[in-house]
Parts: C-alpha cells; structure tokens; sequence
C-alpha cells in the first residue's frame, strides 16, 4: 500500500475506499504504518470526516485487523460501552450483574482518555488484578466465570490500539468516525451478540450538546447494526459526575458499597439499571425493559451480582476475600484533606471535565504512554447539583500524594463549582433519550 499517497488523498477530501482502510488497519496492526503515519491518518480523519459507510467501513477493517471470537454458550454474549465520562463505574456493577441474570460478558474496556477515567485502571487499583488476557484465557474465563473485564489485547482489533493509544496525544479524541470505529471494532471482536451504549452528554461528557450526543448515538448503532449485532444506547447526563466520588479506588470502594448495600449511589445505580434492562432485552433474556430492570435490581440486591463480582476478581489474580474484606484491601492515599465552599447555597452548576482534568493531575491519569495511574488519589464526598452548601463547609475531599497536591487541587475544585444559587434548582433526567 501507498500509504503517502493513501493518506493525501484522504486529505484532499475523496473519500477512502473500504480495501484502502481494511490495507491502513492491517499496517496498523502488523507496524508497517508508524506512529507519525497514524497520527496523520486521525488529524486528517478529523478535518475531513468519513461518511457513514467510511465509518462501518473502518470499524470492519479495525475489527478484522485480529482475532474475532467466536461462542458457542448456553446463553447470550452480551456487553455495554461509555464513550466516558467522570465518576462513572457503571461497568464493574453492570458486568456482574448481566451474568447474575444469565449473560456471559466478555468486556474488553480503556484505560484514561482525556480527561474521562478508565475502567481498567480503577480495576487494577484492586492488588493483584490483571487485566492483560490473552483470546484463550478470555475465553476460558467467560465460559467459567460468566465475566471478564479485560485490556484489548495483540490479538483483539490490534488497529485499533495503536489508534487509541495515539487520539489522545494528537488532539483527536472527541471525533465521531473514530469514536465510532474505535469502540464498535473492540466490541464487535469479541463476537458479542447485543451491545448497549451509554453516550454521555454535558460538561464531563466528550459530547457537550444533546443534539452531538444524539448524532454520536446514531452514528453507533447505525455502524454496530450494520455490521450484524444488536445494538441500543441510552444518552445519559454527564453534567457532573455519576457517582460521588472520582478516582480509581475512590469508585471501586463506592462500587463495593452498592454491591453489598453498604451505601448506594442512586445515580449510579439507576443507570447501571437502565443499561442492563436494555441489554437483556437485546439478548432474549428479558421480553421488555421494565421487566430487564426489574432483573438487574434484583441480581444487585440479592448479593448475586456481588457474587460474580468475587469470582471475576479472584479469576483475574484479585484477592479471594475482595468482597468480604475490600476496605483493607484497597490502596489510599496519605494526604485527605477537605475542599471548603467558597460560598453558601444550592450547586446549581459544575464544570465536570474540570473535575475530571483536577482528579487526572492528581495521579489517576498519564501524561505519557505506558505511564502507571495512581491508584488512591482523587476527590469523594462530592457535593451533587441541588445540594446545598453553607460557606466554608465541605465540597468533598480531596485524596492526594502530597500537601502542594492536593492545596492545588482544592483549589481548581473550587473554581469548577462554578454557580451556586439562593433556591434549590430544578432536577435533571439521569437519561435523555433511548435509540435504536
């Protein structure tokens, strides 16, 4: 392949042909297209744009760039994906609780984009936890286990993770066509048979508008259903964090309090419901989404979500006790220290992606490829919009490496806290729309 001349061509505007993306992908994977090539391919993809059949085209070529598993199991292959947000660890309680109700999960995750966080890295702040599975232990450990959260590997859309490694470092993280390939050619390795989308829309989303959200969410299905699975996303707000606290241990431990019905996040668990009703409707294991809701509240209830929870960690080389014995078994950090209000009255707004931007200087993100995330940093007990606050009584607290890391952070949460009003504002919808 002519990659220069691939590449001005796509620059000028004609649009790529599906041999000429499947040839860019397989050089992707195999290292015949290097980093700077890759880089060039994402900025130009991002000035002139590949159309919908570009974007089911690419997907197909990132996907096929590997391994595409195949099943043969007593029940559906399903998964779900956020195109990210802040606070939000929907993933480790939705996972479990799809198998509890008979799914099998294989879900291949991210590390930190941006200013969003990173499934896999809030699952390795669990001591001993891997996340680098190759096909046959991923295999081996959905066909035992019913879950596996996972790192796509050499072998599952190997196009794809030198792309993704490469968006955040070339400014072309927020792109519809490779968002859209980027995700859909991970997940439609796996051999999935219905996938649920959470696209995330507000001021910690990458999608600001709902009228962007909605074209993303459109832009996904139309590629995921094109390419033959069922597919369904819910746009869910993302105006401030989703849980109330942001950063890799930070959220597990608010995952195990939901879990084991220490303390739930009601946001949290709303939308972890919502996906997973839709997901098992996808799957033929529920006839509507009322009655898939019901079953995922139950499997979380019961402790049966929390059960595969155990069995996917210790699969992974997690502690055989994580359930009964988390709050000794996760990292923290050795300075917390409380954010003060700078003023008295109701949130009414916050910037979240200035949140997420304070929690990634904190540790929990990279500034370079290969760099390892903080496990403990990062802010709890956030003050949530409505919620009201007297001057000088906490915003939340802040978990940091250092003294000077975490006055720094104070103060950046201060300045992102960025309305307060006399009377309690009026409550926002968690979810925004379904589509597909």
């Amino acid at each position: 392949m002519d990659i220069p001349r691939f590449l001005r061509s796509l620059r000028e505007g004609a649009g790529p042909s599906p041999a000429g993306l499947q040839a860019f992908a397989q050089g992707l994977a195999d290292g015949s297209v290097s980093d700077a090539q890759a880089g060039a391919f994402a900025m130009a993809v991002c000035l002139r744009g590949l159309g919908e059949a570009g974007r089911v085209a690419l997907t197909t070529a990132m996907r096929d760039s590997g391994t595409v598993m195949e099943w043969s199991l007593p029940g559906p292959v399903l998964d779900k994906h956020s195109t990210g947000g802040v606070g939000d660890s929907v993933s480790l309680l939705l996972a479990p609780a799809l198998a509890a109700c008979g799914a099998y999960v294989p879900m291949i995750s991210g590390r930190a984009l941006g200013h969003t966080g990173g499934t896999l890295d809030k699952l390795e702040a669990i001591p001993g936890v891997k996340v680098d599975l190759d096909v046959m232990a991923l295999r081996r450990q959905v066909e035992q286990t019913r879950c596996a959260i996972v790192a796509a590997n050499d072998d599952i859309a190997p196009a794809d993770r030198r792309l993704y490694a490469l968006r955040d470092r070339t400014g072309t993280v927020d792109n519809l066509d490779l968002i859209t390939a980027s995700i859909l050619s991970k997940k439609l390795a796996a051999g999935l048979e219905g996938l649920v989308l959470d696209v995330k829309v507000g001021s910690g989303a990458f999608m600001k508008t709902l009228e962007d959200a909605e074209a993303l969410a459109d832009a996904l299905v139309a590629a995921a259903q094109g390419a033959g699975c069922r597919t369904r996303a819910l746009i869910t707000d993302m105006d401030q964090p989703l849980s109330t606290a942001m950063g890799n241990a930070l959220e597990v431990a608010e995952v195990m309090e939901t879990l084991t019905a220490t303390s739930i996040n009601l946001s949290l668990w709303e939308v972890t419901v919502a996906l997973g009703g839709e997901a098992l409707v996808l799957g033929g294991l529920a006839p509507d989404a009322e009655t898939g809701d019901g079953m995922i509240a139950d499997a979380l209830e019961s402790g049966r979500a929390a059960e595969y929870f155990a069995r996917m960690i210790a699969a992974q080389g997690g502690p055989a006790d994580f359930v009964e014995r988390w709050p000794d078994r996760l990292p923290s950090a050795p300075v917390v220290m409380e954010i003060p209000s700078p003023t008295a009255g109701y949130v009414a707004a916050m910037d979240a992606e200035a949140l997420g931007h304070v929690v990634h200087r904190l540790g929990t993100g990279r500034v370079r490829a290969g760099q390892r995330a903080n496990p403990s940093v990062g802010l709890t007990d956030l003050a949530g919009i409505g919620e009201r606050v007297e001057r000088d009584e906490p915003l939340g607290f802040v978990h940091a490496a250092s003294e000077s890391d975490a006055e720094r952070a104070i103060q950046a949460v201060q300045a992102a806290y960025r309305r307060f009003e006399a009377e309690e504002p009026p409550e926002t919808d968690l979810i925004h729309a379904r589509i597909g």
